[in-house]
């Protein structure tokens, strides 16, 4: 039973046990009778109208509760000219004001994360309290390769490795540099943030291809200055009185001329040979930006396969074509772009050694022209992959380790992304988006 009816049946008994009482004493005095019969009742339908009053402010605070509970927080309450019920009534509506406020500065907020969330190029990945995928935003998506219908609801060690291992292996707090298809680097961190009382985890991928490749390249682009500086210089003056001192084998004896000669022969063959090794690196520093035209791709490899005939038929390696669609003529420097292809089947013809197969693909590869060479070697070893494309290393004998260094220089010069994949057990694929 609600206060309000306790009341109200509280004021009708105690006004009905007066006129009983009042009743039986003034029976015989009907004036007095009729006068105190209409005193109580005008009394009772007072103590209503002051119940009423009383009980109208709080019936409006219910209301006012009930439209919060629906999340409407634009209704207020007018003041009744009641000072006591007003003064509730003042603080009910300035509740409501500030409520109002703060659910307008959280949706401005949030609003304005969502845009960041959706601009940023770091990917954020968020899971939720079982561990799986709960959100992604469009950085994810692309750093990923993957939608986000595809990733939701998945665990992160299901993602595609290496990153997939990486991320459920991270402590919070822990960051990790992950290299992806052979070319790409991504700085991930895991961290958490407080959801209804409960830690949930989140992971921030960062994209660090474009601030590592600058930052090896300054680094590089230094060193093979200050080295063909210093080589050049002394390579010339000594090769300059190695040519001069060749002019006096005839004031030698005849039984050493021989010897005399042959030795700086050779010492001239090796500072050659030096300058020519150092004018390879110097080539990557000096690489002018391309001249671009509109050029069939298809011929270049055609006449690189031919150059590479003698060498391929020698190891027994067989070329297959593998034309998907045709190629529409890009826009590419021919030249930096024929050096490119030729140093891709020189690795390639290296990673088969003998007896394999090295297939040419062209046509469309995520909705973009692609060219991928690919050979049916032994595939990349995961301590090498992590080495790819840095300066001055090879895993050749003799090897300098600038072919993919000039390789993603060309290819970076043109805005042509690129890929590098060895799964294990599986063929290694170099492939070029030409568009």
């Amino acid at each position: 039973m609600t206060l309000r009816r306790k009341f109200s049946l509280y004021l009708l008994a105690i006004h009905l046990a007066f006129a009983i009482v009042v009743t039986a004493l003034l029976w015989d005095h009907r004036a007095w009778l009729l006068a105190l019969e209409v005193f109580f009742i005008l009394s009772f339908l007072a103590a209503t109208k002051i119940f009423r009053g009383l009980f109208e402010p709080l019936e409006l605070i219910a209301s006012g509760v009930e439209f919060m509970k629906g999340g409407d927080f634009t209704t207020r309450i007018r003041e009744l000219g009641q000072p006591e019920m007003d003064r509730l009534i003042g603080v009910y509506n300035l509740m409501i004001d500030n409520l109002l406020r703060e659910r307008v500065r959280i949706q401005e907020q949030h609003f304005f994360l969502e845009k960041i969330l959706r601009v940023t190029p770091t990917a954020i990945v968020t899971l939720d309290y079982d561990g799986k995928i709960s959100f992604v935003n469009p950085g994810a998506e692309l750093i990923l390769q993957a939608a986000s219908a595809d990733l939701l609801g998945r665990k992160v060690a299901s993602l595609h490795l290496p990153i997939g291992g990486t991320l459920d292996g991270l402590a919070v707090g822990e960051s990790a540099v992950v290299t992806l298809r052979g070319v790409r680097k991504v700085k991930c961190h895991r961290s958490q943030f407080i959801d209804q009382g409960h830690p949930r985890t989140f992971y921030l991928i960062e994209e660090l291809t474009e601030e590592f490749r600058r930052s090896e390249k300054a680094a590089y682009e230094k060193l093979i200055r200050m080295l063909s500086h210093e080589v050049n210089n002394s390579l010339g003056a000594a090769n300059s009185l190695l040519h001069s001192c060749l002019h006096y084998k005839e004031q030698i004896r005849e039984a050493d001329r021989g010897d005399f000669e042959t030795a700086l022969t050779v010492a001239i063959a090796r500072t050659e040979h030096l300058n020519a090794f150092m004018k390879s690196f110097a080539d990557i520093v000096k690489l002018p930006l391309p001249h671009r035209q509109l050029t069939e791709v298809k011929p270049i490899l055609e006449h690189l396969v031919a150059l590479l005939g003698a060498e391929l038929a020698r190891r027994s390696i067989r070329v297959v074509w593998d034309i998907r669609s045709d190629l529409a003529p890009a826009v590419i420097d021919a030249h930096q772009m024929e050096q490119v292809f030729l140093n891709i089947l020189k690795n390639a013809m290296e990673a088969v050694e003998t007896g394999g197969t090295i297939t040419v693909r062209l046509g469309r590869k995520d909705g973009k022209q692609s060219v991928t060479i690919e050979d049916s070697g032994p595939g990349i070893s995961e301590e090498t992959r992590k080495h790819l494309f840095t300066p001055f290393f090879s895993t050749k004998e003799n090897g300098q380790g600038i072919g993919l260094t000039l390789v993603q220089e060309i290819l970076a010069h043109h805005k042509f992304e690129f890929t590098l994949e060895s799964p294990p057990g599986q063929p290694t694929q170099f492939t070029i988006f030409l568009t």
